[in-house]
């Protein structure tokens, strides 16, 4: 409860609001706008991956940071001297992998808006804090002070942890990286209409809605496509998107996505679009899941 309720304090502290303004700005003109940095962003928020890129790269410092920890308990309790190549060898990695870290979380919270924003911003000021303390450890232990930079590293540590904290709350409280496209509730296993073939012109997305899944319809050069309307990057309608051949760009981030199997062509998004089989039967459109064999041949 205590936890919960400073993530309450942090979300509540409005001065973050304009600062995260500067923020978002800042990392929107670095990596959003052209051809070059829309590929940075696309790679930062790991669409080639499959998934995103940050949470992969921040088990780096928190790894090395708690190995580094350990050893410098060992070396303290037993004055052994054995321990710190080991130990310093993990500050540095640790601050290595944190400002690996730090660039790929700048590029997925740049998208974010409200409370995620405001918290995202707090989780990168922690973070910030605490590299800072690592790299005065780093420098202490180098000129011999190893007592000050134990301690320096240690305070670096705990604020590492309240750190991970708010990012657990930015995952599974606001759902800032997961898959925003999924449903829990599946079409039908069997063959449904769902609209007349003549009520889908060429070129103009349309949003219905099956048994309460929110799909995409599209005509696009004489095929019919089904995809999930909602963006799996962070619940954008694609069906105010536009159309580009055969695929959709999302009208908030611009992530685009082929229409026939539903695939990430380009980021922010990590996830692929679902995609639904179709066909036309006597006038209307017909949808079902892709997962079972047609027994029909279309």
């Amino acid at each position: 409860m205590a936890l919960l309720d400073t993530v309450n304090v942090i979300e509540e502290q409005r001065w973050l609001e304009p600062a995260s303004d500067v923020v978002q700005r800042a990392a929107n003109e670095a990596l959003t706008g052209g051809s070059a940095r829309r590929k940075l962003d696309t790679f930062l928020n790991g669409t080639w991956l499959g998934h995103p890129l940050h949470p992969v790269l921040t088990d780096v410092p928190i790894g090395a940071w708690t190995v580094a920890s350990a050893l410098d308990a060992v070396e303290a309790v037993t004055g052994s001297r054995d321990f710190i190549p080991g130990a310093d060898a993990a500050v540095t990695i640790g601050i290595v992998g944190a400002l690996g870290s730090a660039v790929t979380g700048i590029a997925q919270w740049q998208y974010t808006i409200g409370r995620p924003r405001r918290l995202g911003l707090a989780h990168a000021l922690l973070n910030v804090a605490a590299l800072g303390l690592y790299g005065v450890s780093a420098v202490l232990r180098a000129r011999g002070a190893r007592r000050a930079g134990m301690w320096t590293a240690l305070t670096g540590y705990g604020i590492v942890a309240a750190s991970s904290y708010l990012g657990g709350d930015l995952v599974y409280a606001e759902r800032l990286g997961v898959d925003h496209a999924t449903s829990d509730t599946p079409l039908p296993d069997s063959w449904t209409a769902v609209m007349p073939e003549v009520s889908l012109p060429e070129g103009m997305p349309k949003r219905i809605e099956v048994d309460g899944v929110p799909l995409l319809l599209v005509r696009q050069q004489g095929r019919i496509f089904a995809l999930g309307e909602v963006c799996s990057h962070l619940g954008g309608p694609l069906s105010e998107g536009t159309l580009d051949g055969c695929t959709v760009i999302c009208p908030w981030h611009s992530s685009r996505f082929a229409l026939d199997d539903g695939r990430v062509l380009d980021g922010p998004a990590t996830f692929p679009q679902p995609h639904f089989a179709v066909r036309v039967l006597s006038g209307q459109i017909e949808v079902r899941r892709t997962s079972l064999p047609n027994p029909d041949g279309e």
